[in-house]
């Protein structure tokens, strides 16, 4: 394997139980691959003590570097935020629960030197229960035929990017964002790895139902204009059965002298047509309100500080100014952060 300097980007939101073993776990993968590389961390307005533990790892480790939201700004932003932080020949994106394995990085490095710019694994063997296994089998099979870019089903945010990659998809203005399609939508020459998906290491998962459905309404929203077009098919379907229907009508009363009846059939009817109304109202309204998101320019996120060894003092945003309790870490790393950090340096945690 050829020297190459890396930075693996981590987005965390309340992942203080996983993060001294997520840490161990990528310094071990890290220390075989030649070269420089950063684990950059993106901290999604945790409100446990995953910030002090960040700020403790930064003291303890010049390779580590943590940016703190201001708030939760959610995951997609999270991820945004480490891919504009990023630095190297390759960015490694993948999430802190362990559910993405650090020991998978080889893999994505190995087929990035053989002329791959993106290498992303294609999740296989989920731990998660049947429901949720269904739901994410109907969205892959549903936006690979729906979206206008070739979406890989079972490939989520992990993978990894070439720097080239990662200018491009830096540079995409969206604020509702799908990353694992703007990845594809840059192109160069991909491919993807089979990776079996371990269970989460500890805690529980933050994307809720309604999180994951919004996940997949930004993934068809933002790759394909068939809600659109379904609008139109429905309404030439309508006009046609309402053609149909008026021709058997005018022969019915011409030639045999009676009238179509049915006070319920017609009620239905209406109903009916009502229903398909407001639904692709509904449509319509999501593609408008992602324009009205968009024209606003609003900040995709905002960083309250960031910790770095490049700094002598945590560095604050100018516009935030807040102090937290990471300054107190910075200055004397005591109690259970400094413990949890020196039993993740010294490999004393267990693997799960």
């Amino acid at each position: 394997m050829r020297s190459i300097n890396l930075t693996v980007a981590v987005p965390v939101y309340n992942e203080e139980s996983n993060l001294p073993e997520l840490y161990r776990r990528l310094k071990n993968v890290l220390s075989d691959i030649p070269g420089r590389h950063q684990v950059l961390f993106v901290n999604d307005g945790s409100t446990d003590g995953t910030a002090d533990l960040l700020s403790a790892m930064v003291l303890c480790d010049p390779s580590v570097k943590a940016l703190h939201f201001a708030r939760n700004f959610g995951h997609q932003a999270a991820l945004s935020a480490a891919l504009d932080h990023a630095g190297g020949d390759a960015v490694v994106l993948m999430d802190g629960d362990l559910q993405d394995t650090p020991e998978t990085i080889p893999r994505f490095v190995a087929e990035h030197q053989r002329g791959f710019d993106v290498v992303y694994a294609i999740r296989t063997k989920r731990k998660e229960g049947w429901l949720l296994r269904t739901a994410y089998a109907t969205f892959y099979w549903l936006i690979s035929r729906m979206s206008d870019v070739d979406l890989p089903q079972g490939a989520g945010d992990f993978s990894l990017m070439s720097s080239r990659v990662l200018k491009i998809v830096r540079s995409c203005p969206e604020r509702h964002r799908y990353l694992r399609g703007l990845r594809r939508w840059a192109g160069f020459r991909q491919t993807g790895i089979e990776v079996e998906r371990d269970a989460r290491y500890r805690g529980e998962s933050k994307y809720s139902w309604l999180k994951l459905f919004r996940l997949a309404a930004d993934g068809i929203f933002s790759f394909s204009a068939v809600p659109l077009r379904a609008a139109s098919w429905m309404g030439s379907l309508t006009v046609g059965a309402a053609t149909v229907f008026a021709v058997y009508a005018t022969i019915a009363h011409l030639f045999f002298s009676r009238s179509p009846q049915g006070f319920t059939a017609l009620i239905i009817a209406i109903t009916f047509l009502a229903g398909v109304q407001l639904i692709f109202l509904g449509v319509i309204g999501e593609y408008i309100g992602r324009i009205y998101e968009q024209v606003k320019q609003r900040p995709l996120y905002l960083v309250d500080r960031i910790d770095s060894s490049e700094h002598s003092n945590i560095q604050h945003s100018p516009t935030m100014g807040r102090h937290s309790n990471a300054e107190r870490v910075r200055t004397a790393v005591s109690g259970t952060v400094s413990a949890a950090l020196v039993v993740a340096g010294a490999g004393a945690s267990h693997s799960g």
